[in-house]
């Protein structure tokens, strides 16, 4: 690109200063040309109107008093010829002597000799092509009685022109040799302005970077120094729930966001990194980043994603690991299970072999017969076995209660955010008992479709809610456990923003077990937007 355009530009400069070169000769010419006609016309009428030369033409040979005058008068102006004819435009003298009683050629005195006017023709004669000056001489009685004729030849406007050609070319060849110098410090300016890239590789930059930016999920608008949008992506609509034919590109960030931070950003140069923020009447994650010219800020990129989203991916995630703990719990179990039967068989006592193996089917077979005659939604089944078999795993007795009843979560109650308040519930409730005695390790779960509400009950027997900790118990890293606040403290107030989303209540108070007792009520209507 550099190298073409430094091309381009001297080629564009050649042709200008050839150009002008080129007008102006014919300007200069045209110049040079009307300049000696002036001069040649203002000779023939100073001619003219001597007093000698007029009286000449009264003399009996006129040749002889006019010759000589017009020799001198050729001699003084540097002029080609002065040639004075009479009426008839026969010459009385010229350059030439032999030529002196012949008729002038060209064909270029009538305006003199007829209209009596002074005028400047180009014409060709005897001597070659001429600028000439004509003027009539007038009589003493007023009448015209000849024509002074002053010419210089075109080889001499050509002689002059000569003159100053040195000087055009040398102007010339100056306006190109500037034209390099700048051509090049441009193209070496453009190219450094591009980051050196040429324009196919920003073309194909540009290229991935749409692919790139309408490939990702999260919502992108990018702004320049002003707050004016200059990208966004597809997902922006989605999240802003705006019509794909809106037109984004070119508004202000707040007509389209009104709460945007995008100003705070441009003026700081400070980065916004997963800020939690309501966008559309939704909850969003947001991060804004300036765009940094050096040490300037001259632009800014944010990118967003919904809230619910985000959980929905923590859930499947969660739901992986419970899935992945329930199933290594269920390893141990029964692994323990199989090593203890095999040291019954090898002891040759088969009949609490036998016991081991009916006790551990009724057992296992009963959990599931409760919990598909009265919890009948898949999730929240395979997740209470899945915490059947953590509790088996960490020696405590889990308890489902029941009273529980559920033939399945309402399409209004978002299912990932009920299963989170229950995981995170139970899982708190788990440690909450770990430090007991494995006889004293009990945690009770009550789910309850009442018909209007649902209803959540996580019981433990742990050391139950201080009255220290009780009104700040869901506020971030408030934790009942006696392990770090780095490792603790989010879960509940996890259970908090998802009990509120669902538009339900949660209280707390100590149980029959003698620990913490939660209760989750959610309105089956879901959400009261009135």
């Amino acid at each position: 690109m550099q190298s073409k355009m430094f091309i381009y530009n001297i080629l564009i400069i050649l042709i200008i200063t050839i150009a002008t070169g080129i007008s102006f000769y014919f300007i200069l010419s045209s110049a040079i040309k009307d300049e000696i006609g002036l001069k040649a016309l203002q000779i023939a009428e100073t001619t003219a109107n001597r007093p000698d030369i007029i009286e000449g033409f009264y003399a009996d040979n006129p040749s002889d008093v006019l010759q000589p005058i017009a020799e001198e008068i050729r001699i003084e102006t540097d002029s080609e010829y002065v040639v004075i004819g009479d009426e008839n435009g026969i010459r009385y003298a010229h350059p030439v002597e032999e030529r002196i009683g012949q008729a002038m050629v060209g064909d270029d005195n009538e305006g003199a000799l007829i209209r009596g006017i002074s005028y400047i023709s180009e014409a060709t004669g005897t001597l070659g092509p001429a600028i000439r000056g004509k003027a009539p001489v007038f009589g003493y009685d007023g009448q015209i009685i000849g024509v002074v004729s002053v010419g210089y030849l075109k080889t001499d406007v050509n002689t002059i022109f000569l003159k100053y050609l040195d000087n055009i070319v040398l102007i010339v060849i100056f306006g190109i040799i500037i034209g390099i110098i700048f051509s090049s410090l441009l193209s070496t300016r453009i190219k450094k302005e591009l980051l050196n890239y040429e324009p196919i590789e920003i073309a194909e930059l540009l290229k991935q970077q749409n692919a790139l930016i309408e490939s990702v999920r999260e919502g992108i608008i990018m702004v320049d120094q002003d707050g004016v949008i200059t990208v966004a992506n597809s997902a922006v609509y989605k999240t802003l729930s705006l019509n794909e034919d809106a037109q984004l590109i070119g508004r202000d960030i707040r007509e389209v966001i009104p709460n945007s931070h995008m100003f705070e950003v441009l003026s700081t140069g400070e980065r916004h990194l997963d800020r939690p923020m309501e966008i559309g009447g939704q909850k969003t994650i947001v991060n804004r980043i300036p765009i940094m010219n050096g040490e300037k800020v001259v632009g800014a990129v944010s990118s967003f994603r919904l809230q619910s989203e985000i959980d929905r991916l923590a859930l499947e995630l969660s739901q992986v690991k419970k899935y992945s703990e329930a199933l290594r719990a269920q390893t141990h179990e029964y692994n323990n299970f199989l090593y203890t039967l095999s040291g019954l068989i090898q002891l040759k006592d088969y009949d609490e072999a036998l016991d081991l193996i009916h006790t551990e089917r009724e057992e296992q077979g009963s959990l599931i017969h409760f919990i598909s005659e009265h919890l009948k939604d898949p999730l929240i089944s395979g997740i209470l076995i899945g915490f059947f078999n953590r509790a088996k795993e960490l020696k405590v007795k889990l308890i489902i209660d029941e009273d529980s009843r559920l033939e399945r979560l309402p399409k209004n109650i978002q299912k990932h955010l009920f299963v989170s308040i229950l995981g995170n519930l139970v899982t708190n409730a788990f440690e909450a008992v770990e430090h007991l005695q494995e006889q004293d390790r009990i945690v009770r779960i009550l789910i309850l479709d009442n018909g209007k509400e649902l209803l959540i009950e996580v019981e433990d027997s742990g050391a139950g809610i201080g009255d220290e900790i009780k009104e700040s118990l869901f506020q971030t890293r408030i934790t009942t456990k006696s392990k770090t606040v780095e490792q603790h403290g989010f879960g509940l107030l996890k259970v908090k923003e998802n009990v509120k989303e669902l538009g339900g209540e949660i209280y707390t108070e100590n149980g029959d077990l003698g620990g913490a007792l939660f209760i989750i009520v959610i309105s089956k209507r879901g959400i009261n937007h009135d």
